[in-house]
């Protein structure tokens, strides 16, 4: 009898808006679950206003954010500073690199091309600019990629911004980058709700990183998977 080919099947959580600590311990069971053979998941969502800090980032590029009022977390990812907040789509992959040759360097230029592919679809060209991480347009950053990986299982990902309101990044020097100007989609013509690019980013980072299906989970789902230990 012929053998089966085994399906390539992603597990995808839209949950909406979620707390920034709530959304990293969900990554981290969903990490636990990978590594104990679970499917790889991506989660795509917004987060109430927070800055972040790469692991090793130099907190001084927080500049007056640093005695603001908006939460500030050091996790795990690589990369510097930056800023989320509402209007900006978050996409974390929980993948298993082995697809990706364990090559951490080529799972990051695969990132760019989603969010690349992504602005496409909306008549806007995205870019890159050696030597950094991210993608560009025109020269303004739209999009900061930081990950972290466990025995090869690579989690957080990437921020994209959709909306209109970048003042969020005013307090900062985004990315660590001096002298950086954000966009976002809407300032550059397309669609300033992070609701009509939600479909985009996931049909780009299913085809891109060769998924067979996907399995949408429903938020009750969301919310029972999250509760479990």
């Amino acid at each position: 009898m012929a053998s089966e080919v085994a399906t390539k099947l992603l597990e995808v959580g839209i949950p909406g808006r979620v707390d920034y600590d709530e959304a990293l311990a969900w990554q981290e069971r969903l990490v636990t679950r990978r590594l104990a053979g679970g499917p790889d998941s991506l989660l795509l969502v917004e987060h109430p206003p927070v800055y972040t800090l790469g692991r090793s980032a130099d907190a001084r590029h927080l500049r007056i954010a640093a005695a603001g009022d908006v939460p500030i977390r050091r996790v795990a990812r690589g990369g510097q500073v930056t800023y989320h907040g509402p209007g900006q789509l978050i996409g974390y992959p929980i993948v298993a690199l082995a697809a990706q040759g364990r090559d951490v360097h080529r799972y990051l230029r695969s990132l760019e091309e989603v969010v690349i592919a992504t602005l496409a679809a909306f008549g806007i060209a995205g870019e890159r600019i050696p030597g950094f991480t991210g993608v560009w347009v025109r020269g303004r950053k739209v999009a900061s990629i930081g990950i972290a990986v466990r025995r090869w299982v690579a989690w957080h990902g990437f921020s994209l911004n959709v909306g209109r309101d970048l003042g969020g990044f005013a307090s900062i020097t985004p990315c660590g980058i001096c002298g950086v100007e954000m966009t976002s989609i809407a300032h550059e013509g397309g669609p300033d709700d992070v609701a009509q690019v939600i479909p985009v980013v996931l049909g780009r980072f299913v085809a891109l990183f060769g998924y067979d299906a996907w399995d949408l989970v429903t938020p009750e789902a969301q919310a029972d998977r999250r509760a479990a230990p």
